[in-house]
């Protein structure tokens, strides 16, 4: 059996559906539309214009690009869905916590209802201290917890902001929501008492700004996804009114961080630190020049391309 695909006969062979025309002509009637991208980028990321300073000879082209790859991602992807179907590649039971942790308003807790660690570092440092505060449990575990409010503005974890609707995340139970915390606390399993309690003494610093237990704020990694507008922390603000929300955060493997011992040219060194014939190792599964610690995002990239080159020269 041929299991090859010829893509460009196939696109010619399916005719394009009109949700397909749709986004066409919509990407470019908005191109078209001299200024309107701009508007739409400085309604979406404001701070790209305040704090970046981008003006519309800048910003133009961003929002150009974009609409001329959804116009052909619904030329060339749309016929292969119709006729392979459309597989979901990020679903709420995988969603990762990547940017609702720095956001304002927006805590994470332990079973305890405690706080454990400052939300807004890194998904690694985060994580690590996940692992140490839960030692002996039965799993490894956290809730972001946050207000109606905060929700409604930044969204938290595949809960979208307003006005994108919450029912089906309530009604499969990804997303809980209680009228007080201490309801909340009862449909997460969190103790009660002492989600009160750590959100009354988090809420006599964020009111100020401040994160008194773990300085939340402090660098410019914390700030970096954070709020600008949100000042004068850009990571903090109060947990106000109600209804409640929480989302469960269960620990997971996304990589390797710190591989396995190398030469210089990428052979994998054996326990006598003798190089292993004909066996190297590039990219995460060589030991990281940062020793297992994580200092930014994409941290990696640099140190792949460069000691993936000195490989590949050696073996070449």
């Amino acid at each position: 059996m041929n299991n090859t695909l010829d893509v460009r006969q196939l696109i010619d062979q399916q005719p394009i559906g009109r949700y397909q025309k749709w986004v066409v002509f919509l990407g470019f009637l908005i191109i078209a539309l001299d200024g309107l991208d701009v508007a739409i980028i400085g309604f979406i990321a404001p701070q790209l214009k305040s704090d970046w300073g981008l003006g519309a000879q800048s910003l133009g082209p961003v929002l150009s690009a974009a609409l001329i790859g959804l116009a052909l991602g619904a030329l060339i992807a749309g016929p292969l869905a119709d006729r392979y179907g459309r597989k979901a590649v990020l679903r709420y039971i995988a969603f990762p916590h990547l940017l609702d942790r720095y956001k304002p308003g927006v805590i994470g807790v332990l079973r305890s209802g405690r706080r454990f660690t400052n939300e807004s570092n890194s998904y690694h440092d985060v994580g690590a201290a996940l692992i140490e505060a839960c030692a002996g449990q039965a799993e490894t575990a956290m809730w972001l917890v946050c207000d109606r409010r905060t929700l409604a503005k930044y969204g938290l974890g595949f809960a979208k902001p307003a006005p994108m609707p919450l029912g089906p995340l309530l009604r499969n139970g990804y997303l809980l929501k209680g009228k007080t915390l201490a309801e909340l606390a009862g449909k997460a399993g969190i103790d009660a008492q002492g989600l009160e309690r750590t959100v009354r003494d988090y809420n006599l610093g964020a009111v100020q700004g401040e994160d008194r237990q773990y300085g939340r704020g402090s660098n410019s990694f914390n700030r970096y996804l954070a709020d600008p507008q949100q000042q004068p922390n850009p990571c903090v603000a109060p947990v106000g009114e109600g209804p409640y929300f929480a989302v469960k955060v269960i620990m997971g493997d996304l990589g390797t961080f710190d591989g396995l011992r190398t030469s210089v040219v990428g052979e994998v060194l054996a326990a006598d630190g003798q190089a292993i014939e004909g066996l190297y190792a590039v990219g995460n599964d060589r030991a990281s020049i940062m020793g297992g610690n994580y200092p930014g995002a994409g941290i990696t990239l640099g140190p792949i391309m460069t000691f993936g080159y000195i490989t590949g020269r050696h073996l070449a």
